[in-house]
């Protein structure tokens, strides 16, 4: 039988049992990391333009408002989830780079025009909703990721590869909006690049480093990946689109025997995980805005230095779940996880006595000063602060504090990641030895869903109703998830212990 590799061989190195096995274990950690190193700039480049997007929208085109807003954010995850399952049947029949290849080329690309989406002399906006569209149809390739890891690892090894994927991802989520923050000191005129017709700005200046970072990626993926396939007990076996008469026995008895209702449910927890998650990232700028009365380049560095310190606070989550899952098992680290994202979202509430300072208010029955004061403030003279005058919530619902804000960021910082990893290392568990393309292509479009409809439900519902409302019912969507992870709990187990042939459960 082949050598087990554990989960710190990727860092540690091992024994080899002959030369050639030696060169197929380099091989494919070597192909694993380029993975996570796929997801590390799949996480930037949604985030290394997040906290500047509705600054960036506002002055792009007037018209925007903050629905619009969740509508922007959201086309990011719609072109994700139609591409996922798309990229994962690719992946599925052909080799791993091809769908990366084509995947990144398009989020490049997508990128570029992002940065050139003031030139249009009307409908800005809407330009600016495609580009993050075709961004997100390039990030399917996230399906792809998953898969890859998941196939090319045993079941013993795959909690450690899935967190350290997670981990590379949480970095990702660190470095983009830190990236963001130092990019602001460009400022939002910067310079003009005339030859490109180019303004180098605070708001085009990330995405075109996300569209060099693509480059790189290519490259990567082109030289250094390989088609690694093994078991859950370690054995290598053929890649899974040169199937032999025995592994396609295997698959197809992999197949018939994985449990569906276990599949269900661990989407249904994964949407849910990446549906609240999208709705704290979207609100994050407007709600500081509001409630803090910040200016855009404020809320763009704050929000930055705030989500990349959820970053590093989550890598470190990265390695305690690597430990906890280890010793109690997947599903408690999941079922701890949700509690503390409720616990997150739950002090998020406002309460007291204090309100926001209103913007605008002494003009509030006046239109057409309105619309003199924000184009006034567009050509950059005045820029006004607090919570706008036409939210009526704002005159009597009262005033987040700044520590309820912080609170909530670090409970969520600790609850989110946790659910996150454990959500797919449980679903890659359950699926069992089999091409996992389509069905981690199904994982990423139930986040991606839950990305498309977070943004537009806590922009509709915050704008018209208040915090107060949202945050509520984001605490009863999160009380729903406990419930149903409590309800399957049995059924949340790896295919292979499922089955008797082992006796692992993590």
């Amino acid at each position: 039988m082949s050598q087990i590799v554990d989960d710190t061989t990727p860092l540690l190195g091992h024994d080899a049992n002959s030369d050639c096995r030696d060169e197929d274990n380099r091989s494919r950690w070597r192909s694993i990391r380029v993975m996570y190193f796929t997801m590390f700039l799949s996480s930037v480049g949604f985030t290394i333009v997040i906290t500047s997007l509705w600054p960036y929208l506002r002055r792009v085109d007037v018209t925007a408002d903050a629905s619009f807003l969740g509508w922007v954010v959201a086309a990011y995850s719609l072109g994700q989830m139609i591409a996922s399952p798309l990229f994962g049947l690719w992946s599925n029949h052909r080799p791993s780079r091809e769908p990366l290849t084509c995947s990144i080329l398009i989020n490049l690309s997508a990128n570029i025009y992002y940065a050139y989406v003031y030139l249009p002399k009307s409908e800005n906006k809407y330009h600016m909703l495609m580009s993050r569209a075709f961004v997100g149809f390039g990030a399917g390739n996230v399906a792809v990721v998953r898969s890859y890891v998941a196939g090319a690892t045993s079941l013993k090894e795959r909690t450690g590869a899935m967190a350290n994927m997670s981990a590379c991802q949480a970095l990702g989520f660190i470095l983009g909006p830190a990236l963001q923050a130092c990019l602001s000191f460009i400022g939002e005129q910067g310079v003009t690049l005339g030859f490109l017709d180019l303004q180098l700005n605070m708001y085009t200046a990330p995405a075109l480093l996300a569209a060099a970072l693509g480059l790189v990626n290519i490259l990567l993926v082109l030289f250094l990946l390989k088609e690694h396939q093994v078991d859950d007990d370690g054995r290598y076996l053929q890649p899974s689109i040169n199937y032999t008469d025995d592994n396609v026995e295997d698959s197809l008895e992999a197949e018939e025997s994985v449990d569906q209702i276990a599949v269900l449910t661990t989407n249904v927890l994964f949407f849910t995980v990446m549906f609240i998650f999208a709705i704290f990232e979207t609100i994050a700028t407007p709600l500081t805005m509001d409630m803090f009365a910040w200016t855009r380049k404020d809320a763009v560095l704050y929000n930055g230095i705030i989500i990349c310190g959820i970053g590093f606070e989550s890598i470190l989550v990265f390695v305690v779940v690597k430990l906890a899952s280890q010793r109690f098992g997947d599903r408690p680290v999941l079922l701890a996880g949700l509690v503390i994202v409720f616990c997150g979202f739950f002090i998020l509430l406002p309460w007291g006595n204090n309100y926001p300072k209103i913007q605008w208010a002494d003009v509030k029955n006046s239109t057409l000063v309105s619309q003199k004061a924000l184009a006034f403030v567009t050509n950059g003279t005045v820029e006004p602060t607090g919570c706008p005058i036409e939210q009526t919530w704002c005159q009597y619902t009262p005033a987040i504090h700044i520590a309820q804000y912080i609170t909530s960021d670090l409970l969520i910082g600790v609850g989110y990641p946790a659910c996150n990893v454990m959500s797919y290392t449980l679903y890659s568990k359950i699926l069992g030895p089999k091409p996992q393309g389509v069905y981690m292509g199904w994982l990423t479009a139930a986040g991606s869903a839950a990305r498309t409809l977070g943004p537009i439900f806590v922009s509709n519902v915050y704008t018209h109703f208040g915090p107060r409302w949202a945050f509520s019912l984001i605490c009863g969507m999160v009380v729903g998830a406990i419930l149903l992870l409590i309800v399957a709990y049995k059924r949340l187990i790896a295919f292979s212990v499922r089955l008797g042939r082992t006796w692992i459960n993590h």
